[in-house]
């Protein structure tokens, strides 16, 4: 099948974060797009009605146009529990899941895949941005809208083809990539692995794809992406705060704020600098304006990038500078009775941290209000004790029902186990509250001027931040 023949197509789970950006793709091919979808809103409705593409909020088979040449489906979704599937199926539609054409896509250019347990996302939405100001005119899909497109993908006419590539279900296995970056390594998607070691085998298996020609970059501070290295057979770059680093950090100024306005509110902006040596050699003072050390590294990874493809630095920390991340990512939500409201995706112990972190940095003197949406039964038993320990940083945390999403109905634990164990550990600071609107009517009239609220989750409590945000 040659995507470029297709002229239209059908989408089975088309609000998915991943999805869109393949939607988005296609749609600038010029293939007319029709899709389906749950109820359930997301950022990806602006997205759809952006682009003026149809779709039904309800799974039925009389969903799917006769006159369909290519049916594309999240993987959340079979012929088990998606009666579209089933229907698709029956009538001998072409079908392609959405990572595999995907990889059609991203196996056809010099791809640069981002892989990793965390900064996926604004690692390679960094990259494909800075591609783009510098002029190659590269082709990218990123998990999460980016502020500076409106969107979450670009198809461009250059040799470059940004991904960032998920382990979950092994979809590593689709690609094949010219160059990937490595950002770091924790267990995860229990669903799917059933030890660390499974896991890291899905990325050691992915970097020994890369060709001999190519290059991986990869976080030098973790013995265990140091570890999955040794698989490839390309060059390796490592880049980070030790001394073995080929791209090291150094004369890191953490966290200078400026106040400036968005609309009539007032926040902090973060700027970070730091300067990047290679082989001992300074490549020069750079600058980001997202929150947290995470960010520096995840900025560092791309400057790594642009360094061996002898790309013109000075361009590239321009581009660098006036990046401003994407949607879900420490996200400006607004204020209520001045407190301010801010939203992360952050769905993993370390990310929780990372995030909680990078709050308190920033507001050292308020109290903080975290409110979690842990997402999928699986990840949360396997992870309960880790998620127990992540709040330090809050001074409350509100726990909400599991979002166990398509892939899951119910599991093993619920919140109320995360919220007993997270006040074992510090009594009293954390409470169960099942719904989004629960925890609304609960902080609407609690909250004031010396408090933040982040909500953080890979589900959909980024509603109780809209939902508490004066109009």
């Amino acid at each position: 099948m040659d995507i470029k023949d297709i002229k239209k197509a059908y989408v089975i789970g088309i609000k998915g974060s991943g999805v869109i950006a393949v939607v988005e793709i296609l749609h600038a091919m010029g293939i007319e797009i029709i899709g389906s979808d749950t109820e359930e809103k997301f950022f990806t409705d602006e997205i759809l009605q952006k682009l003026n593409i149809p779709y039904f909020e309800k799974f039925e088979a009389k969903n799917i146009p006769l006159d369909v040449e290519l049916v594309v489906y999240s993987t959340a979704y079979n012929e088990n529990n998606n009666v579209e599937f089933q229907e698709a199926k029956k009538i001998n539609l072409e079908m392609i899941s959405y990572p595999e054409i995907l990889a059609q896509l991203f196996n056809e250019k010099y791809g640069i895949a981002v892989c990793g347990t965390h900064g996926k996302t604004t690692t390679s939405a960094m990259l494909a941005y800075v591609l783009k100001e510098i002029g190659t005119d590269p082709s990218a899909i990123i998990g999460s809208k980016v502020i500076d497109w409106g969107g979450n993908a670009l198809s461009g006419k250059g040799e470059f083809f940004v991904a960032e590539t998920d382990e979950f279900q092994n979809k590593l296995r689709l690609y094949n990539p010219k160059a990937v970056i490595l950002t770091n390594l924790d267990f995860d998607h229990p669903d799917t692995f059933s030890t660390f070691q499974e896991y890291k085998k899905a990325f050691s298996d992915f970097v020994a794809r890369i060709p001999k020609i190519g290059f991986l970059v990869i976080w030098g501070d973790s013995v265990d992406t140091l570890e999955v290295a040794q698989n490839a057979m390309c060059e390796k770059l490592a880049y980070g705060f030790s001394e073995e680093c080929d791209y090291k950090i150094f004369n890191f100024q953490f966290s200078i704020f400026n106040q400036f306005p968005i609309s009539n509110d007032k926040i902090l902006k973060p700027m970070q600098k730091f300067e990047v040596s290679y082989k001992d050699k300074s490549l020069g003072e750079f600058e980001i304006q997202l929150v947290g050390k995470h960010n520096i590294l995840n900025a560092v990874a791309v400057i790594a990038v642009c360094h061996k493809l002898n790309l013109d630095l000075e361009r590239v920390k321009e581009a660098l500078k006036n990046f401003q991340g994407t949607k879900r990512r420490f996200e400006y939500i607004g204020e209520r009775n001045g407190a301010i409201l801010i939203d992360d995706y952050g769905h993993h112990p370390e990310e929780l941290k990372a995030t909680l972190k990078g709050a308190r940095e920033i507001y050292p003197q308020k109290n903080i209000w975290a409110v979690f949406h842990p997402h999928s039964y699986s990840r949360t038993e396997a992870l309960l004790q880790e998620f127990s320990q992540s709040f330090s940083d809050a001074n409350h945390v509100i726990v909400l029902d599991i979002y166990g999403s398509a892939r899951e109905n119910n599991g093993k634990v619920n919140s109320g186990d995360l919220v007993k164990l997270i006040n074992k550990f510090d009594r009293d600071k954390a409470q169960y509250l099942k719904t989004i609107d629960e925890a609304v009517e609960f902080l609407q009239d609690k909250i004031g001027g010396g408090d933040v609220v982040i909500t953080i989750g890979a589900g959909n409590g980024w509603e109780v931040a809209e939902k508490l945000k004066e109009k």
